[in-house]
């Protein structure tokens, strides 16, 4: 996007980042229904660890999410090329998971990019395509320094209170 964008194009790239935003929310609160609406029916979505659909995607990973104790993910430089009802977009992401591997506590570090194609229908954007290109990752033993106790992998986190558009 060079230039001046017009009011409309800036109002889809904001509503395609809240959707960039949402995925990870999906992923890191267990939200299934909200994880389903950032993807299309019919979209594809290609990770390292699955070939599928979006929505098929997001019910495998929250259900695997379910073997760790934490995870946390971040998007950074998020790019969006508009082009009226399509899109494209890539955005970093830093994933890190937390597990027990027998006493130890292991961190699950990946550093990847999701590159999105992306179209607008009945005035919703939504994923048509996701391909997942991690760059690098890393495993490692880690020492907790603590836990919030408020912090929940489902609707009783404290920013469901708060958040009411994705109750």
């Amino acid at each position: 996007m060079q230039g001046t964008p017009d009011p409309a194009t800036l109002a889809d790239t904001q509503a395609i980042t809240r959707q960039i935003y949402n995925y990870c929310r999906s992923v890191d609160r267990l939200d299934v229904p909200l994880g389903h609406g950032v993807f299309h029916d019919g979209s594809y979505a290609d990770f390292p660890t699955y070939k599928g659909t979006g929505q098929g995607w997001i019910d495998a990973v929250c259900k695997e999410h379910l073997n760790f104790l934490h995870h946390s993910h971040q998007v950074t430089n998020i790019m969006i090329d508009v082009d009226g009802d399509s899109a494209g977009s890539e955005a970093y992401v830093i994933a890190n998971l937390r597990q027990m591997d027998g006493g130890r506590l292991i961190n699950r570090m990946f550093s990847a990019r999701y590159i999105d194609k992306w179209s607008k229908r009945d005035g919703r954007w939504a994923i048509d395509r996701r391909d997942c290109v991690v760059d690098f990752s890393e495993v490692s033993e880690v020492t907790a320094l603590g836990h919030d106790e408020r912090s929940a992998r489902d609707s009783s986190d404290p920013s469901y209170g708060v958040l009411k558009a994705v109750k």
